[in-house]
């Protein structure tokens, strides 16, 4: 096992390969094609969440809110036989607290967290003007609908949509917040997820504390130390059921809170 709590350097994988790593603990990096011209975004059209280059305010806030959360929460980043990278990943973590997308998103490096969207629920990140400017300018994260889930417009479609060909996601698996820090059994979206895309990396994240940093119903947070832990990266195998793929999932996250 490899135990980074610094990462020295940022890689580039190729979508869709599983390389050598897988058994290894390592990374292989390896080149991308060039990304397509960014278009220029602004205040307008805040509901498509096309990745956009961002306007010079969401990025002083942003700049500015990760290096409160990281002071706030003292959080300490550790890589565990993965690195960060450039590649399309999911990023999956156990889920206490409103403020776990913004520690885990602050704990990517900054050319990593660029292209890094975080999925939340609309009805939460919507209430106001202050929390619908995070989430869609400064966090570009992707807003689930969680009362008007159809058929023809679940939120695996959504997603996906959104996922491109390019971007990484931050998910929580459990499907809502969990009073403690044993990792609750995971719903179905990340098997159905993965199912369409199985060349995606799939990186298990462990956020420890933040259920006392910020306990359910509290508004201020409490000055405590918290961590994020990503392990070694995973895929959806060759017919793997639901069932095995998802506590897979669930006990790869688990692990971690023990390291």
């Amino acid at each position: 096992m490899e135990l980074h709590s610094q990462y020295k350097g940022i890689g580039e994988c190729k979508a869709g390969t599983k390389m050598a790593m897988k058994g290894q603990g390592k990374l292989i990096p390896s080149e991308i094609p060039r990304s397509k011209p960014i278009a220029r975004g602004g205040w307008g059209n805040w509901e498509l969440g096309a990745w956009r280059e961002k306007p010079w305010h969401a990025r002083l806030v942003g700049s500015t809110l990760t290096g409160l959360a990281r002071f706030v929460t003292g959080v300490r980043v550790r890589w565990v036989d993965c690195q960060p990278d450039t590649c399309q990943r999911v990023y999956f973590a156990n889920h206490t607290s409103h403020l776990d997308p913004v520690v885990l998103w602050s704990a990517l490096p900054p050319a990593v967290r660029a292209l890094t969207r975080p999925v939340a629920a609309k009805d939460y990140w919507t209430a106001g003007f202050v929390r619908r400017y995070l989430a869609i300018q400064v966090f570009n994260a992707i807003l689930i609908d969680r009362m008007e889930i159809r058929v023809n417009r679940n939120p695996v479609d959504v997603m996906l949509q959104e996922l491109g060909d390019r971007h990484s996601l931050i998910v929580f698996p459990e499907g809502g917040r969990t009073p403690g820090p044993e990792v609750a059994p995971f719903k179905s979206g990340l098997y159905y997820l993965c199912k369409r895309r199985p060349e995606l990396e799939l990186v298990p994240v462990y956020i420890g504390n933040m259920n006392r940093i910020l306990p359910r119903g509290e508004v201020l947070p409490v000055p405590m130390l918290a961590s994020v832990t990503f392990g070694p990266p995973m895929w959806l195998e060759a017919r793997e059921s639901k069932t095995e793929f998802l506590e897979r999932a669930r006990q790869a996250v688990e692990r971690l809170r023990e390291i």
